[in-house]
């Protein structure tokens, strides 16, 4: 965790999207923390059409609202495709991932905040 980073967001709340740069984790997905403290993180991740957030789990809360575009969304073993505005809950440690079915972004918040993000 970065005090400084926090610091400045404390002194000045208001984030910009475009002064924070994404950070490429594949050919077709990338992500940028937007903010985060103490307690909460924010992350936006952008994937292109097929891209996948493969299975996974972590002990962090996560909810997660699709900005735009079409994903398929696994939770404990359920699927659903969801669209721009739909939004879906992850308990702490549930099997979770997705796929893109059309461009888009996922608006993510964790507790606490991912502090292998930071690394």
């Amino acid at each position: 965790m970065n005090p400084e980073k926090i610091k400045q967001l404390k002194e000045n709340p208001f984030v910009e999207n475009d002064s924070i740069a994404w950070e490429i984790l594949s050919e077709k997905v990338k992500r940028k923390i937007l903010l985060y403290d103490e307690n909460v993180m924010m992350v936006c991740v952008a994937f292109a059409q097929g891209g996948v957030g493969a299975l996974h789990r972590h002990p962090h809360v996560q909810t997660t609202l699709i900005k735009s575009g079409v994903f398929e969304v696994e939770i404990d073993g359920k699927k659903k495709v969801l669209k721009e505005c739909d939004a879906f809950y992850i308990p702490s440690n549930a099997l979770h991932g997705v796929q893109c079915l059309e461009d888009g972004e996922l608006l993510d918040i964790f507790h606490p905040i991912r502090e292998d993000f930071l690394n």
